[in-house]
């Protein structure tokens, strides 16, 4: 067990999943799944800072339908979330954006930028709970 803040990614691409990996393990303590069941499972065992959403599923739904969901469920609503995704602007990025994504990053993001994202993340929820 760690005192680092956890941090789920939901990304089928297991190249990106290592990559991801790589990234962010130094600062963060990463769980990683690639479905909208698994996502729930850890959702309900682990307490999460941000999650990082790709958009591009294959299982059926897309980061979009999950952002969806998230957001309708009052113990995940709060929870900031990254999108993560190859198609730099579009209707995914819109919907995404109207559905509650909090920040929209485009593939290949640099390491620096993805870690600087989540840490302002990070900072911005310690601060909207203290305030609550």
């Amino acid at each position: 067990m760690t005192n680092k803040p956890n941090i789920l990614v939901v990304e089928d691409e297991i190249e990106n999943q290592k990559y991801l990996q790589l990234i962010l393990r130094k600062k963060f303590d990463v769980d990683f799944c690639d479905s909208k069941k698994s996502m729930f499972d850890l959702l309900n065992g682990k307490e999460y800072v941000v999650i990082i959403m790709d958009i591009s599923l294959k299982n059926g739904y897309s980061g979009v339908d999950l952002i969806k969901e998230l957001k309708r469920k009052s113990g995940y609503k709060d929870i900031p979330i990254i999108c993560l995704s190859a198609h730099a602007y579009g209707e995914n990025k819109r919907k995404a954006e109207e559905l509650g994504a909090n920040i929209y990053l485009t593939k290949p993001v640099s390491n620096k930028v993805l870690l600087s994202t989540v840490d302002k993340l990070i900072d911005v929820n310690k601060k909207a709970e203290k305030e609550t």
